[in-house]
């Protein structure tokens, strides 16, 4: 997961100054000099981490901090206002123009993730209501093109590519008039990439952008590279010039320097980051969210946003309407599961959880759900909506169904009453309005039987 070991070393700075009355100068030069480590393992540039580290030094010791009654929570505020400001301040949304189509042209290197990251991207913004076409402009690399066909139609979106010619100016102008005759109104325009940065690549991206005109230049950087992420950005910027950034696998990278430089070195924010290789797993970029999960604060909205985004209404009111009856079963514990699974990853989700940054060696491995969907699945309708009547003969009959053991069965059930008490609990609430509350109210104690 990116900023992984930054992440634990700064909560473990902030879970230090939490319960300070007092703080000397010695005391925070000794934590900022262990905060600049982790971001300089981070592989953050150097020059930003001096300037970081020297700008909370500086405020942190200013007489308001130093005489207020919680100065470690006043210094815990201005880490994650400096963090904040270090990823890009505010939100960075593409510029959409008022007279459709909007062009949004991806660069960067080859290997970087530009095809797949522009699927993203089209599904993303058909989610936002946009009728997208994906524009094959990468003619040198081989299968560049099959592999845009092959991720439109797994999206039901357009492509649109000339395999007779290699001149990609004459491509968009031709992407340009089918977008406007088949009223799409974002042209996503695949360019291509070299292993390295050379003067022929950025002559044809030049002409391509002159004649294009692109609303919007999107570099596309994996995150994975580190520093050189950021030399990739400043040299793409200064010869083609770029609006912003999507980052690529955010999800694998345990350094994640480029995300807390790259903003700061360009002067581009980032815009997107994709988090994970379905064609789903991309989030527009928002440097507070950000900072609150670096910092172990959580990222409610997010989880929100997921949540709308994926949950079926109708299961949603299904499930109300049993709560306030009192009933939850297996059919509806196998249905929210399966809702969940559409939000990405459990492990994931949990992050975002205010305070679950406490529980370091929290595992949670997602073949579980694999599993417990086997389980559900090789049990008869009765047992699914009365659990009780599982005795012994046919939990063994189950575990023979399902591929795994007796035991794994038990431990199942046992969660599974864990949360049918959790959710008949939730039927004496407010409706769903509480289920965050119930949800940190029962949390701790699950984990920790698990």
């Amino acid at each position: 997961m990116a900023f992984e070991g930054l992440s634990s070393k700064l909560q473990d700075f902030t879970r230090k100054l939490k319960g300070k009355t007092r703080i000397t100068e010695s005391d925070l030069k000794e934590m900022l000099r262990e905060v600049k480590l982790a971001l300089l393992e981070a592989d953050v540039n150097y020059k930003i981490v001096k300037e970081f580290t020297s700008t909370i030094q500086e405020k942190a010791l200013g007489q308001d901090v130093l005489k207020s009654l919680t100065p470690g929570q006043q210094v815990i505020k201005i880490v994650k206002d400096e963090l904040v400001e270090l990823l890009g301040g505010t939100d960075s949304k593409v510029n959409f123009t008022p007279n459709p189509p909007t062009v949004v042209m991806l660069v960067g290197l080859q290997g970087s993730g530009k095809t797949t990251t522009a699927g993203k991207l089209a599904n993303l913004f058909r989610k936002q209501g946009k009728k997208p076409l994906l524009v094959a402009c990468d003619v040198y690399r081989p299968a560049a093109i099959k592999q845009l066909q092959v991720v439109g139609n797994q999206l039901n979106i357009p492509v649109y590519s000339n395999e007779t010619t290699k001149d990609v100016v004459r491509i968009a102008k031709e992407a340009y008039n089918i977008a406007i005759s088949k009223l799409n109104d974002v042209i996503i325009l695949d360019t291509a990439g070299r292993l390295h940065i050379d003067e022929e690549l950025m002559q044809e991206l030049k002409n391509l952008k002159a004649s294009a005109k692109p609303h919007e230049i999107l570099l596309v950087v994996d995150s994975m590279t580190g520093q050189d992420a950021v030399n990739v950005a400043t040299t793409f910027n200064e010869n083609v010039g770029i609006d912003g950034v999507v980052l690529t696998k955010l999800d694998g990278d345990i350094r994640g320097g480029a995300a807390l430089s790259v903003k700061k070195v360009t002067g581009r924010p980032i815009k997107f980051a994709a988090t994970g290789e379905k064609l789903s797993d991309i989030e527009e970029f928002h440097p507070e969210r950000m900072a609150s999960r670096i910092l172990g604060m959580g990222d409610v909205l997010s989880i929100i946003e997921k949540a709308e985004e994926s949950f079926d209404i109708e299961e949603a009111e299904k499930l109300e309407k049993q709560l306030r009856k009192g009933e939850f079963d297996l059919n509806d514990y196998l249905a929210q599961l399966k809702q969940i699974k559409k939000m990405g990853s459990f492990s994931s989700i949990l992050k975002m959880i205010p305070g679950m940054n406490k529980f370091k060696d929290l595992k949670v491995d997602d073949k579980e759900f694999v599993r417990i969907e086997a389980i559900i699945s090789s049990m008869t309708d009765k047992e699914r909506r009365n659990p009780k009547i599982l005795n012994g003969s046919r939990r063994i009959r189950i575990a023979n169904g399902s591929g795994t053991t007796v035991q794994q069965i038990n431990q199942f059930m046992k969660s599974f009453e864990m949360t049918q008490a959790m959710m008949k609990k939730m039927k004496d609430k407010k409706g769903m309005k509480n289920m965050m509350k119930n949800l940190k109210d029962f949390m701790p104690e699950g984990l920790d039987k698990m």
